[in-house]
């Protein structure tokens, strides 16, 4: 992912990329926090199975095909966590002859494996390939959200061959379910299929929305077929009020500090307002989730700015993904930083619109994506204290930095900004698939920066050797206000190729410090205050044809170094426990209270004409635009992730 701030100009992507004042507004109480699980309301998927005559032929392993297909559903349903809504639905099983042969063997409900596989071991096969009228009542098959919930609603279709129908047209069908909600997306595995059949599955996928996986044989459809149920079921966990932006700052809805949702499609802007006072800084950040493996090009952006008045600029910021292989969660963030003089045109108490624009060329994703904005107030020090320094350089926490070694602990990440991990200085160890992201957090207090490494495995190739296939792992970290900083400087880099050998990335910050936000360096001014900063780490799709293992393994080595200041004043002292820089350990000086994250009265009004939920997302950012990609070398630790 890529990052650069701008004033009137689109960014560029090194040599590669070219790159009114409101009634008064209403106030509304700020966003609410969902729970973590169990899954969301309107949440499931559903398994489409091929169970056509051609499924009763021999595979490559003298099995036939659909007891391949039964190993690998038994597979993917003993991964699959415990209570996840999941259902079967079976075509060409029950007639010799018949295009209306399809009907739903086993409920969308709390994961029954042993329904499931019982399901699976009594298909016979015997008929036709209605695949566009089973994609049709699939999808009716699935739960409906409702008003206000966040769902992820996914189709799993497992094929042998093309659609002998034709009516209705699948992929028509495919773009039609995925065009009725952000929430639904379809995926297609083709078992052993090639030509026409295969393309026709590619254009499933790509018409709903979801990914294609190749499966040549037995092994690799459980491995594929495991790889798209767990993509489905760690889907992003959204937080925040729903709320509706409009196209420009007409009427757009007043938010307050707090999470909002909801989903913007290609070339779209989304306009909030806010009143703002004249000495407190605002955080404000944008998140797109676009559906795992979606495709985007090097151009695909997501561009945030504060404007006031009419059309005038306060700050703006430009995220790129920085690849094409696959989407990710891309952020990006910005800050109304009121200047030290408190001259500057935006230091005024006045109304300010945050706006969000997605930028994407011809053959892009079409879909919309979901959006998560976040809006956080950062209160002015005490009148009479001094702040520290800026600490603009990365130093004790630069490529020299000693890391932690020995045995890695076992940790899972999350889903993203809203269940991310907590972890503390040590070495950890996880597995990711591809087209996921990873999410951690770790806490930071006045006077330290974070510094880790990501570490990606030597695993096993589908081909038992050195892949011809090269994928990208990538790594980003973020500020307790979610603002992508630690690339752009020279210092590191934020992807590296991966073909199965062991690759390594390093990443960091500079020290916390209330001054950094007068920098002009675009690493160091976001990093102005304490508490969890956020660690993502992705693969790209490719990766699922190059390890055979379902998972890759990913080791990270995390360090804080510095020991944590009592607060952002000049002379602190240090806390008996670096523990203790987490966000709420200490008093810092603050006006309005010592807590930093505390929504204050620095917002005048709030809240005004909150619309329909659309869905929300997160995101990461690879690669800043001002600077070439300069992929890093191989990892210290060549450990298989199928042994971990």
């Amino acid at each position: 992912m890529a990052r650069r701030r701008r004033r009137g100009a689109v960014a560029l992507l090194g040599g590669l990329l070219l790159a009114l004042t409101a009634a008064p507004l209403q106030t509304t109480p700020a966003a609410a926090t969902a729970p973590a699980a169990p899954p969301a309301e309107g949440t499931g998927m559903v398994m489409v199975l091929d169970s056509s005559g051609s499924m009763a032929e021999k595979d490559a392993s003298g099995s036939t095909r659909i007891a391949a297909a039964g190993k690998a559903v038994g597979t993917v349903v003993d991964a699959l966590p415990d209570g996840y809504p999941t259902g079967l639905r079976l075509y060409g099983a029950d007639k010799s002859r018949g295009c209306d042969d399809t009907r739903l063997a086993q409920p969308v409900s709390p994961l029954d494996r042993a329904g499931l596989k019982r399901a699976v071991a009594a298909v016979r096969p015997k008929g036709d390939t209605p695949i566009g009228l089973s994609l049709e009542k699939a999808a009716r098959d699935l739960p409906k959200p409702s008003d206000g919930s966040i769902g992820k609603r996914t189709i799993l279709l497992i094929s042998d061959g093309e659609d002998n129908c034709q009516a209705p047209p699948p992929c028509k069908v495919a773009a039609q379910l995925a065009a009725s909600g952000v929430d639904l997306h379809i995926d297609a595995i083709g078992f052993e299929v090639a030509g026409k059949a295969r393309q026709q599955l590619e254009c499933i996928a790509k018409s709903g929305h979801g990914q294609y996986f190749d499966a040549p044989d037995a092994k690799a459809l459980a491995r594929q077929l495991q790889r798209a149920g767990q993509l489905s079921v760690g889907g992003y966990k959204f937080e925040g009020e729903k709320v509706r932006g409009t196209p420009s700052q007409a009427n757009a809805p007043g938010i307050g500090p707090g999470q909002y949702l909801d989903s913007i499609g290609p070339n779209q802007k989304r306009y909030y307002v806010t009143d703002l006072d004249a000495a407190s800084t605002a955080d404000f950040s944008a998140t797109v989730v676009p559906q795992p493996g979606a495709r985007i090009g090097l151009l695909d952006s997501l561009h945030t700015e504060i404007v006031y008045g009419i059309d005038s600029t306060c700050d703006s910021t430009h995220e790129l993904f920085g690849q094409r292989q696959s989407a990710t969660p891309l952020t990006s963030g910005i800050s109304r930083v009121p200047s030290e003089k408190g001259t500057a045109p935006c230091d005024k108490a006045a109304r300010y619109w945050f706006v969000v624009e997605r930028e994407a060329p011809k053959g892009s994703d079409a879909s919309p994506w979901p959006l998560e904005v976040m809006f956080h107030v950062e209160h002015p020090l005490k009148k009479g204290i001094t702040p520290a320094q800026s600490e603009p350089k990365y130093g004790a926490g630069g490529k020299n930095a000693t890391l932690p070694t020995g045995t890695p602990k076992a940790v899972t990440g999350g889903t993203g900004f809203n269940d991310a991990r907590s972890l503390t200085q040590g070495v950890w160890r996880d597995k990711i698939l591809p087209s996921q992201t990873l999410w951690y957090k770790v806490p930071v207090g006045w006077g330290q920066q974070l510094r880790y490494d990501v570490e990606f495995a030597n695993e096993r190739t589908v081909r038992n050797g050195h892949s011809a296939v090269t994928a990208y792992g990538g790594t980003q970290v973020y500020t307790p206000a979610r603002a992508p900083v630690g690339s752009g400087t020279g210092e590191f880099n934020t992807q590296v190729p991966y073909n199965g050998r062991p690759a390594s990335l390093s990443m960091g910050t500079v020290p916390v410090a209330w001054t950094n936000r007068y920098e002009s360096d675009l690493n160091v001014t976001p990093v102005h205050d304490k508490g969890d900063f956020y660690i993502a780490v992705s693969l790209s799709a490719q990766a699922a044809e190059i390890a055979r293992n379902p998972q890759i393994g990913v080791v990270l080595r995390v360090a804080v170094p510095g020991r944590a200041k009592s607060g952002p004043q000049a002379g602190a002292g240090a806390l008996r426990s670096d523990a203790a820089g987490a966000p709420g350990a200490s008093a810092d000086g603050r006006q309005g209270g010592s807590e930093g994250w505390a929504a204050g009265p620095v917002v005048a009004a709030v809240f005004g004409g909150i619309g329909v939920l659309l869905l929300a997302g997160l995101a990461v950012a690879f690669l800043r635009a001002r600077r070439k990609q300069r992929p890093s070398g191989g990892g210290s630790d060549a450990m298989r992730g199928g042994s971990w």
